[in-house]
């Protein structure tokens, strides 16, 4: 009885989801048609909410063909100024952020915030002017030095020599330590830097406090498969803590849609809890690394997008971080 209760919320769940996905989709921004010869093709946006703006990245890896649009992207117009959420996976899909942007208003962007250190997050930085405060976390500085260069490195074929050329490791100039309020004018953006190490060792949130939307960044998966690259058990302590941010709606760091919070959280949870059980069950029965990573996680393959592509490694890291607790 309960396995089907727990089967009709999360079908009713994704019932909501969808009906709130075709509602949002009626009001998409047609910003694709550029105004002048020449002039930048603008990301389709979404209204989420009034003053706060989504771009939906395809959930896929990054290629060439798509230049690094897989994240989701957030825009927060205030009385008196922008706020930019993560800029995209190459300057490229900066630039075309950016013309969104212009093609909503004319404010000017004060704050560019990166989420978290990835590169299809923070790639597209460079696209915007040089008086744009960017703000992070403040673990964000040291991840970006430590892996700046291997991003550089190791997403040259994955997204073209060309396109890498272009792209500029920019660290922030405003830290956020614990929580930090940014007014771009009669709203307010409450920015949260999460601790311990989950997703990464530098997650931040934001959270328009005018309309309870919440830009999660990869702390908030929905379609496409978590990515552990922090900690699993940091990431699983932390879930509580975060589904008490009192937020309405989330925009995902990855899937193409909007979701009621903060019951988003209850499949990214499962999954993170059936590989941290599969992974301990493994481990007491001794079974080696190899064979482990073929096991754990397996029951959630087909609940997910490009499970096959992460699952793998987050088996791997699983391992590594529970074998010795």
């Amino acid at each position: 009885m309960e396995q089907g209760a727990q089967i009709k919320q999360r079908s009713k769940l994704h019932g909501a989801a969808r009906q709130l996905l075709l509602s949002l989709t009626l009001a998409t921004i047609a910003t694709g048609v550029a105004q002048s010869a020449g002039a930048v093709d603008p990301l389709p946006v979404v209204a989420v909410a009034d003053g706060d703006y989504a771009h939906f990245g395809e959930v896929a890896m990054t290629s060439p063909a798509n230049q690094g649009d897989i994240a989701n992207l957030g825009i927060i117009v205030g009385r008196d100024s922008v706020a930019v959420v993560d800029t995209g996976g190459s300057v490229e899909v900066g630039r075309r952020l950016l013309a969104a942007i212009h093609a909503l208003t004319r404010k000017p962007v004060r704050y560019l915030i990166n989420t978290h250190d990835h590169p299809d997050h923070i790639f597209g930085n460079a696209a915007f002017d040089s008086t744009v405060t960017i703000v992070g976390h403040q673990n964000l500085p040291a991840a970006l030095a430590k892996r700046g260069a291997y991003y550089l490195r190791s997403y040259r074929d994955a997204l073209g020599a060309p396109a890498i050329a272009e792209v500029r490791i920019i660290p922030p100039s405003l830290l956020v330590a614990d929580e930090t309020v940014l007014d771009l004018g009669d709203r307010r953006l409450r920015l949260k830097a999460w601790s311990p190490a989950a997703h990464t060792d530098c997650d931040l949130t934001v959270l328009d406090d005018a309309t309870g939307v919440l830009f999660a960044g990869d702390l908030v998966f929905m379609q496409h498969v978590p990515v552990v690259d922090g900690s699993l058990k940091g990431w699983l302590s932390m879930l509580p803590r975060l589904a008490q941010q009192p937020a309405r709606l989330v925009v995902p760091g990855h899937g193409r849609l909007v979701a009621a919070w903060p019951q988003a959280l209850q499949d990214e949870q499962r999954y993170l809890e059936v590989l941290a059980a599969d992974t301990r069950r493994l481990l007491a029965a001794g079974v080696p690394l190899q064979n482990a990573v073929q096991q754990i996680g397996r029951s959630e393959a087909r609940r997910w997008t490009l499970f096959d592509e992460y699952n793998t490694r987050n088996a791997t890291t699983a391992f590594g971080e529970l074998e010795w607790e």
